[in-house]
C-alpha cells in the first residue's frame, strides 16, 4: 500500500465524490511532501550552521528560540520578506523560471522514496531508479536559463560550469546506481531494499549491498556531491572567483527557491545513498525489528548527512580542472570496473 492509496481509502471513507478523487489524492500527496520539505531543510539548514560550529570552534546560531532552533525560521521570514529584484536588462520570463525549474526536480523525485515498508512512499514505480536518474538530470536547464537569462557575466560563466560539472558527473552517478539494480534484479526502489532482507551474512553483516559495493558507494557521493554542487564540488557558485555564480542576481523569493533545492537535494542524495547500499528502512539486525521501518530510514539519512555536512566542513574547494579530470579519468573507469565485477558476482552467485 502506497500513501497515494491510503488517501485514496480515506476520501472512499469520507465518500468523497469518485470524480473529485483523484485529483484530490494528487494534490493531498503533494502537500503532504512538500511540507516534509520544507521541514527537512528548515532543520537541514540549522544543522549544517551547529555541525560547522563545532567543527570550526565556533557556537553556531543560540540566540533565537531555545539553541536557536527558530533561527531558521527567522532567516526564512527575513528572506522571503526582502525585495524581489530583476534586472532591467534581464530576459524577465526565463529569469523567473528558472528557480522553478531548479527547484521542481528536487521535489518529483520524493515521490519514489520509500521511507518505509507499508505506505511510506508516495507511488512505487517499476522503473524508479530511471525516474530518479532522469529526474536528477533536470536542474542544469534552470541553472543554464538562470545564469544566461540573468544578463550577467558571472552569472553565464557559473551556468558553463554547472553544464559541463553536471553533465561530466552524471555519467558516474549513473554507473554507480547500476550495480545495486544488478544484484536486485529490479528497477524498483522498494524492490532493490527487499532484496536486501535476510539473514546476516556470516552472522555478522547485514545483507546490505554496502558489503559488496563499498567502491560502488564511494563512487556515487563523489558524483551525488558534485550533481548537487556541494562542497568540495561547488565550483560553480565559487564566491572567490564568480561572486555568487549562476544566481548572483537573484534575490527573495526566487534565491530562496534555489537555497532549497540545494538543502533538498542533500537530504535527496543520502536517501537514495540509504536506499541502494544500507538497506533502505530495513534494521540492522533482526532483533530490533520492533523499531519502525521509517525511524531506521531516516536514521541513516541522517547519518549520510551527517557525513556530507562534516565534508563540507572541512574540505577545501577544488579547481575547476581538477574537477573535470577527477570525474572523467578516475570515477568513470573505476565504475566500469565495479559493474564487470558485480557482473561476475551475479554470474557466480
Amino acid at each position: 500500500m502506497t500513501l497515494t492509496g491510503i488517501i485514496q481509502q480515506v476520501f472512499r471513507w469520507l465518500h468523497i465524490p469518485q470524480t473529485i478523487v483523484q485529483p484530490a489524492v494528487m494534490v493531498v500527496a503533494a502537500l503532504i511532501i512538500l511540507g516534509f520539505i520544507l521541514f527537512v531543510v528548515l532543520y537541514l539548514i540549522y544543522g549544517l550552521r551547529k555541525i560547522m560550529g563545532w567543527i570550526q570552534a565556533r557556537i553556531g546560531p543560540n540566540r533565537v528560540g531555545p539553541y536557536g532552533l527558530a533561527q531558521t525560521i527567522a532567516d526564512a521570514v527575513k528572506l522571503l520578506t526582502k525585495e524581489d529584484i530583476i534586472p532591467c536588462l534581464a530576459d524577465k520570463w526565463a529569469f523567473i523560471a528558472a528557480p522553478i525549474i531548479v527547484f521542481v526536480p528536487a521535489y518529483l523525485v520524493y515521490v519514489v522514496i520509500p521511507f518505509g515498508g507499508k505506505g511510506w512512499i508516495a507511488q512505487d514505480l517499476s522503473i524508479g531508479i530511471l525516474y530518479v536518474a532522469a529526474v536528477m538530470s533536470m536542474p542544469i536547464i534552470g541553472i543554464i536559463t538562470a545564469g544566461w537569462a540573468s544578463n550577467n557575466k558571472w552569472s553565464l560563466l557559473g551556468a558553463f560550469r554547472a553544464a559541463a560539472q553536471i553533465v561530466s558527473y552524471e555519467i558516474p552517478l549513473i554507473l554507480a546506481m547500476i550495480p545495486p539494480v544488478m544484484l536486485a534484479g529490479t528497477l524498483s526502489l522498494q524492490g532493490i531494499v527487499h532484496a536486501q532482507e535476510g539473514s546476516p551474512w556470516l552472522g555478522v553483516f547485514p545483507r546490505w549491498f554496502i558489503v559488496s559495493q563499498i567502491v560502488g558507494f564511494a563512487i556515487y557521493m563523489c558524483a551525488a556531491l558534485a550533481e548537487s554542487n556541494l562542497t568540495p564540488f561547488d565550483i560553480m557558485e565559487a564566491e572567490s572567483e564568480l561572486v555568487a555564480g549562476f544566481n548572483t542576481e537573484y534575490s527573495g523569493m526566487k534565491f530562496a527557491l534555489f537555497f532549497l533545492a540545494e538543502f533538498a537535494g542533500m537530504f535527496t542524495i543520502s536517501a537514495i545513498a540509504a536506499t541502494l547500499f544500507f538497506g533502505g528502512w530495513l534494521p540492522i539486525t533482526p532483533a530490533l525489528k520492533m523499531i519502525p521501518g521509517v525511524v531506521w530510514f531516516l536514521g541513516k539519512t541522517a547519518v549520510i548527512v551527517f557525513v556530507l555536512m562534516w565534508i563540507r566542513s572541512t574540505l577545501p574547494r577544488i579547481r575547476v580542472d581538477q574537477l573535470m579530470s577527477f570525474g572523467w579519468k578516475v570515477l568513470i573507469p573505476i565504475a566500469l570496473l565495479n559493474i564487470a565485477w558485480t557482473g561476475f558476482l551475479v554470474l557466480v552467485s
